[in-house]
């Protein structure tokens, strides 16, 4: 980062897919950006601020920390140029894009001086953001949405839903503006390490309608809304542990106020993750704690520890289960790690369970007990913890990216050559629903996908059928799928 200051900043060893927003957008929190080279082949770019006092603070900011694209290590010097010359003809996409960026900088965004003319601020689209969030190996809040998503303006709303198996979000900013420069600075970003991409887009809504304050939802402007029917909010322990770990995300705000992509920071993103994953004590929570989940409003006629042994496995390795002996529609579910019972308390509170709404929270308990010795508890604890059907025992496993919300279609894999489509259409119509659709994977009819007419229907078949033996020692594996037939 040597030579003299100069307005012009060279950048090199780019990834090679990298694309002038990304580039340009390293440059907004900094001041005006007025015009970009890139050279794709050599994996450099000059960018060109709009004075030398916004190009020395870019340069003293990354000289501390480390500016990443795409979880790879740029750098950044000052360039020999003291203007960039380029010829419009050639660098026309680079230019567009550059309008386009330019005309979102409002005048709160630079912090080195500069200002941008109100006439620059184009009238811009919805304040409300549609997120979608891919490869959610992590458990993703309400709260860590906030917390990278304020870093660009007053968060007002916030309301989070799966929709076609993917977790998605609407949030609503006070100004469209900072909409649109959340947009530009954190798509395509990942929240954590390689995971928990963001894909973002203006939503059709101007304005969000939010009933309730709880983990699915918030209004920020009114403190007062209820919490919802019975819904536990998260637990305010966990909360607030979530939102000082993922705290780390961000860059400290006085350094920039208006602040850089929050989540191209890999050390702080590693530990927001391994807190995530309950690897990492959080200030609060013991460390590796909170694996005991609590399950409500079970339907106690039916529910057995097998049958909940199966539907949490889908999300972890399920090591104890124990029905409570005086309150037989709750249950204790012991996970490997704090990670598991998070992802298994956010994709299976509110679903339906032998025709019951299921409630999951975070118990307070560490471990789940077992009986006695020689006493009875009539077959309501079981220990897991040797179980040959646990699904992410091996580190790395597939399983581990094919986590997925209940869903109506399922995934089936390990099925025997001899087994056909009406085989199994007849085995899943026995568990008490219907097969509306059914489909071989083209290269491989170990595997399919087959559609029940509602999730709670394809959660009934997944426990009823995984591990069923098809004969041929094949024992049928049951998941939810993302995909819909």
């Amino acid at each position: 980062m040597d030579g003299a200051p100069s307005r012009v900043l060279h950048i090199r060893k780019l990834p090679g897919e990298v694309t002038e927003t990304e580039v340009i957008a390293l440059g907004l929190p900094f001041g005006k950006v007025t015009n970009i080279l890139m050279l794709k082949g050599k994996n450099q770019a000059f960018l060109e601020l709009a004075t030398e006092e916004a190009a020395i603070t870019m340069v003293n900011y990354y000289s501390a920390v480390t500016p990443h694209l795409r979880n790879q290590p740029i750098y950044i010097q000052y360039s020999n140029h003291k203007e960039l010359k380029t010829d419009n003809t050639l660098n026309q996409r680079a230019q567009a894009v550059l309008q386009a960026v330019t005309a979102v900088q409002t005048t709160n965004t630079p912090i080195s001086g500069t200002t941008v003319s109100e006439s620059a601020v184009t009238p811009a689209q919805s304040p409300v953001l549609r997120i979608i969030i891919d490869n959610m190996y992590y458990p993703v809040t309400l709260d860590v949405l906030h917390q990278i998503f304020s870093k660009f303006g007053a968060v007002l709303k916030i309301i989070t839903f799966t929709k076609n198996n993917q977790f998605q979000a609407l949030l609503q900013y006070g100004d469209p503006v900072n909409a649109q420069q959340a947009k530009l600075a954190l798509d395509g970003q990942n929240i954590y390490n390689a995971c928990c991409t963001l894909r973002i887009d203006f939503s059709k809504l101007v304005n969000l309608n939010v009933k309730y304050n709880n983990d699915k939802s918030r209004d920020y402007t009114r403190p007062d809304l209820p919490s919802g029917d019975g819904q536990p909010a998260l637990d305010p322990a966990i909360a607030a542990a979530f939102a000082k770990e993922t705290s780390l995300l961000g860059l400290p705000v006085a350094a920039v106020p208006g602040a850089l992509s929050p989540l191209a920071i890999p050390n702080a993103a590693a530990a927001a993750a391994a807190a995530a994953a309950g690897r990492v004590g959080m200030p609060g929570v013991s460390a590796g704690g909170n694996t005991v989940l609590l399950v409500s409003n079970l339907n106690e006629e039916m529910v057995t520890p097998q049958s909940l042994f199966t539907l949490f496995g889908v999300y972890g390795d399920v090591q104890r289960v124990k029905i409570l002996y005086n309150k037989k529609d709750s249950a204790l579910i012991q996970m490997a790690d704090g990670n598991q019972s998070q992802l298994a308390m956010s994709h299976l509170n509110g679903q339906k369970m032998y025709g019951k709404i299921i409630r999951v929270t975070l118990s307070k308990h560490q471990t789940v007990q077992l009986p006695r010795e020689g006493l009875d508890d009539q077959g309501l604890t079981k220990d897991f913890g040797n179980s040959p059907l646990h699904r992410f025992k091996k580190p790395g496993s597939k399983n581990f990216q094919n986590i997925f919300p209940p869903s109506a279609t399922l995934h089936l894999s390990n099925i025997p050559p001899s087994v056909a489509e009406d085989d199994l259409r007849t085995l899943f119509a026995n568990t008490g629903g219907t097969v509306k659709a059914f489909k071989f994977f083209q290269r491989d009819h170990k595997m399919a996908l087959l559609q029940m007419s509602t999730v709670e229907e394809a959660i009934q078949a997944l426990i009823d059928l995984h591990n069923y033996n098809l004969g041929e020692n094949h024992h049928l594996r049951v998941s939810f799928s993302k995909s819909t037939i």
